[in-house]
């Protein structure tokens, strides 16, 4: 049963952006889901709907700043408040070396994970304030402490400011018992690995032998522990990231 809890849930058309919209559905929130192609945004709200849960979309490109305010000043003032912040989306951008990487994709790999934590955070804040037992999540990566793999290094550098910003957000936001947190996913397996899933499927699989637990993850253990750090069992934990990889980040 919904009690005016609202949710945003960035990058939420797919993977693990729409489990987690799906969990906090459940949960009893309203979910807004946030993507940038508009018809597999309303897809998926009638889905989500068909399974009993209370959502909508909004379309914009979470890189700009100007529609990330509007929007989010939007979703804040037509509910009245904004009870969890979920930065779900985000991605590896492409890869480069940095002898080879132009400005351009150095800004986009950084506006697309860093930026957009900022833009939305800032835009829900005095929303935040009104929420009940409020709460911001950001999704940082393994890469954020090991760098990430070639031709990734940016995507790592972005992920560790997250970790980061996730921190700070913390320290600026307890007086107002606004808690931050981030979930640092493993491989899941998502359409994020599409190319070398299509590509060389043997790869792909052999992955889960680095992995302690086995296995590959999936959208739903994120959004397991996503659904932990809204609830209130979780009210007393803040600037904290956890891991979310079968024990992936210690190696084997």
């Amino acid at each position: 049963m919904n009690d005016g809890k609202v949710a945003i849930v960035t990058g939420a058309t797919a993977g693990i952006g729409l489990a987690v919209a799906k969990r906090l559905g459940k949960d009893g929130f309203t979910v807004i889901i946030n993507g940038i192609n508009h018809e597999e945004g309303a897809e998926k709200v009638a889905e989500l709907v068909a399974e009993g849960i209370t959502a909508e979309y909004y379309g914009f490109d979470v890189t700009n700043e100007e529609a990330v305010t509007s929007n989010i000043t939007k979703i804040g003032e037509k509910y009245g408040r904004i009870d969890v912040l979920v930065n779900n989306a985000g991605g590896l951008g492409g890869r480069s070396r940095f002898e080879d990487m132009t400005t351009d994709f150095f800004r986009k790999v950084m506006a697309l994970n860093l930026d957009s934590v900022f833009f939305a955070s800032r835009a829900a804040i005095p929303f935040l304030k009104k929420g009940d037992n409020a709460t911001i999540i950001n999704y940082t990566s393994n890469a954020g402490w090991n760098a990430g793999g070639p031709g990734a290094g940016i995507y790592g550098t972005s992920k560790a400011a997250v970790h980061t910003i996730t921190r700070a957000l913390a320290k600026d936001l307890a007086e107002y018992q606004i808690r931050v947190n981030a979930v640092s996913p493993g491989t899941i397996d998502t359409d994020f690995h599409i190319g070398i899933k299509s590509t060389k499927p043997e790869v792909f699989k052999s992955w889960a032998n680095n992995i302690m637990l086995k296995r590959l993850g999936q959208p739903e253990d994120v959004a397991g522990v996503v659904s932990f750090l809204a609830s209130k069992d979780a009210s007393f934990l803040t600037a904290e990231t956890i891991q979310v990889g079968g024990g992936q980040a210690l190696g084997i």
